[in-house]
């Protein structure tokens, strides 16, 4: 199982002999773990390191949530609910009735009447709670958790404690302090994985095993990944090739990139990409932004500006080559809709055609492309792309000689709101 991968340039030219004694010392510093960063290059050998005893705990911990509950409230933010929530969109059948268990994420906002409003629907439900943060005082989840702790033990007395998981650092922290104290579950937030890289660690597996998804194939589409993609020669690796091309094509003046897509399924995965490669590389007034659009939908609305704007953005196509289920277009008797034409066509097809429509309409338009093709949505090829992604991410915030790992940025608002709103130590 490979990701298909097409770039509408002509690669062969990028391959200069500087370039790829570059990828050679970023290939030896990611695997060696001696890179910039290298303290949290866990993720790199994660998905085949994995004991059976420590899935076995996880996978039993999900089986006691879906007895005795048929909601869980996930509270995190980033890439603490980022990765779950872009599997379980992507796995999940639109409109379901939540035969298994439903899963709801808070604390990724600041929002009473969402709070409020979640509390009070919960109020015919069984519920367990899974608190997500290595400190576990990340203001917006926190804020989530005080809440929704309260509630939980207002509702369920002496019982809540069985109802509330908390994912946290091992040794230290304030959440892991009040688990300790409160009796409550524990899973290990890994010391060496960033939240954006977590997807693989209990942070993201909890929620997919208790909705009833299948860890175990996640967990082999990203092994068969790390496998494949963890050799230098630049022709095979279709991670080290993304990164080339995207850091190419940056310095030619394209700072912008777009990640596109025909299915809304993938809505989710395009989140939680942007925030893989934004705050991976988004440092030191260097890094492609990432921004998303879903087709046919925002042909309608970006669509415009992508192809006649300012020529500042390439486009990447994420495509998917097989659904599961579909419709056929059939003949109408009266034929008003003047859509006869299209009898026989599939509605999959249809976006196959749109997306090869798009894509000359947008070359001509002056826009460079590079198109991703997985087989399906199920939980193997999911594996296999998050893993892509990750590895792609870090090849290419290495090329542009940022450390991939680090997220200075993200601190200055925090450091801003504890000062306006007086935080001991912050006055």
């Amino acid at each position: 199982m490979k990701i298909a991968f097409n770039y509408s340039g002509n690669y062969s030219n990028l391959l200069t002999s500087e370039l790829k004694q570059k990828i050679k010392r970023i290939h030896h510093g990611i695997h060696s773990k001696s890179g910039v960063g290298s303290d949290y290059l866990g993720w790199v050998d994660w998905p085949s390191s994995l004991h059976h005893e420590w899935l076995k705990e996880l996978k039993d911990i999900a089986k006691e949530i879906r007895e005795k509950s048929n909601v869980l409230v996930v509270i995190g933010i980033g890439g603490s609910y980022l990765g779950s929530k872009a599997i379980l969109e992507a796995l999940s059948k639109n409109f379901q009735s939540f035969n298994k268990l439903e899963v709801i994420f808070a604390g990724h906002l600041v929002s009473g009447s969402y709070l409020q409003q979640l509390m009070k629907y919960l109020d015919s439900k069984e519920v367990t709670i899974n608190v997500i943060s290595k400190s576990g005082t990340t203001t917006e989840p926190a804020i989530a958790s005080r809440f929704l702790i309260q509630y939980m033990e207002k509702r369920y007395g002496e019982q809540a404690a069985s109802r509330i998981i908390v994912t946290t650092d091992e040794k230290k922290g304030a959440l892991r302090t009040l688990a300790i104290e409160k009796g409550y579950k524990r899973l290990t937030v890994p010391e060496n994985i960033g939240g954006r890289y977590s997807v693989f660690t209990a942070v993201g597996l909890l929620p997919i095993a208790a909705a009833g998804y299948d860890i175990d194939e996640l967990l082999f589409g990203a092994k068969m990944a790390q496998k494949e993609l963890q050799g230098t020669d630049v022709e095979n690796n279709p991670a080290i090739q993304y990164a080339i091309i995207r850091k190419n094509l940056y310095d030619a003046g394209y700072p912008v990139e777009i990640l596109t897509s025909f299915d809304d399924k993938l809505k989710y995965v395009q989140e939680w990409w942007k925030q893989l490669f934004a705050e991976s590389e988004g440092k030191d007034g260097k890094g492609i932004f990432p921004t998303s659009a879903l087709y046919s939908t925002d042909l309608h609305s970006l669509g415009q500006y992508i192809q006649d704007g300012q020529r500042m953005l390439f486009e990447t196509f994420l495509l998917i080559e097989k659904v599961d289920e579909d419709l056929t277009i059939f003949e109408s008797e009266q034929n008003e809709d003047e859509l006869n034409y299209l009898s026989g066509l599939t509605l999959h097809e249809f976006n196959q055609v749109c997306y090869e429509a798009t894509s000359i309409a947008h070359l001509q338009g002056g826009v460079p492309q590079i198109t991703i093709t997985i087989h399906q949505l199920d939980e193997r090829h999911l594996g296999h792309l998050l893993y892509f992604f990750m590895m792609a991410c870090a090849y290419s915030a290495y090329l542009l000689d940022i450390n991939p790992f680090d997220q200075p940025g993200v601190e200055e608002y925090k450091t801003n709101i504890f000062k306006f709103l007086k935080k001991p130590g912050f006055c």
